[in-house]
């Protein structure tokens, strides 16, 4: 059989080339006559700079920075020289993994070391640049950003401000003086939450932060006069386009301040890798995440996946670390393994490449 193996990451465990890798050891055990084809994914998530990079043959670059908490970082990014394709993954920069558990409330962090990195990309006068917006430590609208490229924003008495919970105190928003040269910029969204509101990105993605209800209202009331002050500047209305609040709302900043165009991750990634032939070509393909559930089937890279698999009635095997007890999805599988149903939770999480080529290798030998 031809089979293509294409997992997402399995988050805080496995990246998906390392995910791919063992899912394929695994089959081979069982199968070592079939043809593999090994597509690490990304939706625009963490991990969206080393899928994008892969595909496109982009080399690493680093740049110093700093971080979400504005501690000094060597990040990477990458180039393609040929085409002049710059990739840049915000979780490696203002990543919520890279910082110390609750050492940092959100309010003492930004966006500021992403707007550094950019900076730096410009130089190389780009012709398109990619930005995974998933995994961000942030929730202050792209407000760091912004100013790490030369805007202003002012109090009614013209003091500037430099945190962005007092944005609700900001009645003037000046521009830099020079636009930043990034060619054609799109901005890859895991998520298409807006910006305020109950779906916004505060509720929703705030407490995984560390926002508190209590916070809440501060926090929305900096981003509502944000969005209000920063459309009248630009001439965009971002707030409520879908993938506004990826990131913390720094969707909504790149849209606004560098006239971004939002694109789901999965739909680049699925289009730079030529994705619907591959899936056409392949008589299996296997998948899988850390955890399979409903938030998977909503714009998510394996819930997509499973889509075209089924439009073109290829088999789909999912490989998950975990499936809640009792769900099942409304598309249609080849097979559903939990390495957490397998062995122990404690184990997959200690040893996911050892489970993981295991149930590969149980997916290989018959139906699960």
């Amino acid at each position: 059989m031809r089979v293509l193996i294409i997992p997402d990451k399995f988050k805080g465990t496995l990246a998906a080339r390392q995910a791919a890798a063992a899912m394929g050891r695994g089959w081979k055990r069982v199968r070592p006559q079939d043809q593999l084809d090994l597509l690490p994914m990304s939706d625009g998530g963490d991990g969206f700079g080393e899928v994008m990079s892969a595909l496109l043959g982009a080399r690493e670059r680093f740049v110093r920075t700093v971080d979400a908490a504005h501690r000094p970082l060597r990040a990477r990014w990458w180039w393609e020289a040929g085409s002049r394709t710059a990739i840049v993954d915000t979780a490696g920069i203002i990543g919520l993994a890279m910082l110390p558990p609750r050492r940092f409330h959100p309010f003492q962090l930004d966006t500021t070391g992403l707007g550094r990195v950019l900076a730096a990309v410009a130089r190389l006068n780009p012709r398109r640049c990619f930005i995974g917006v998933g995994g961000s430590a942030t929730n202050d609208g792209g407000f760091g950003l912004a100013r790490a490229l030369g805007w202003r924003f002012l109090t009614r008495e013209g003091s500037e401000l430099g945190e962005w919970q007092h944005l609700a105190h900001c009645k003037k928003i000046l521009p830099p003086g020079q636009k930043l040269r990034l060619g054609r910029l799109t901005v890859a969204l895991d998520v298409v939450n807006p910006l305020l509101g109950t779906r916004g990105c505060t509720r929703v993605y705030g407490p995984q932060k560390g926002l508190r209800p209590e916070d809440f209202p501060a926090a929305e009331a900096a981003l509502r006069t944000l969005s209000r002050i920063a459309g009248q500047v630009t001439g965009t209305a971002a707030a409520l386009i879908p993938g506004a609040g990826a990131a913390g709302g720094l969707g909504f900043g790149l849209m606004t301040f560098l006239r971004a165009q939002p694109m789901p991750g999965f739909s680049i990634f699925a289009r730079e890798a030529r994705l619907e032939a591959r899936i056409r070509a392949a008589d299996r393909v296997i998948t899988g995440e850390g955890r399979f559930d409903r938030q998977s089937l909503m714009g998510k890279g394996v819930g997509e996946l499973l889509s075209l698999c089924n439009r073109w009635d290829v088999p789909c095997v999912v490989i998950a670390g975990s499936v809640p007890a009792g769900f099942k999805p409304r598309k249609s599988l080849a097979g559903l393994y939990a390495l957490d149903q397998i062995t122990s939770a404690g184990k997959a999480l200690h040893e996911p490449l050892v489970w993981l080529s295991d149930a590969a290798a149980r997916a290989a030998a018959g139906p699960g």
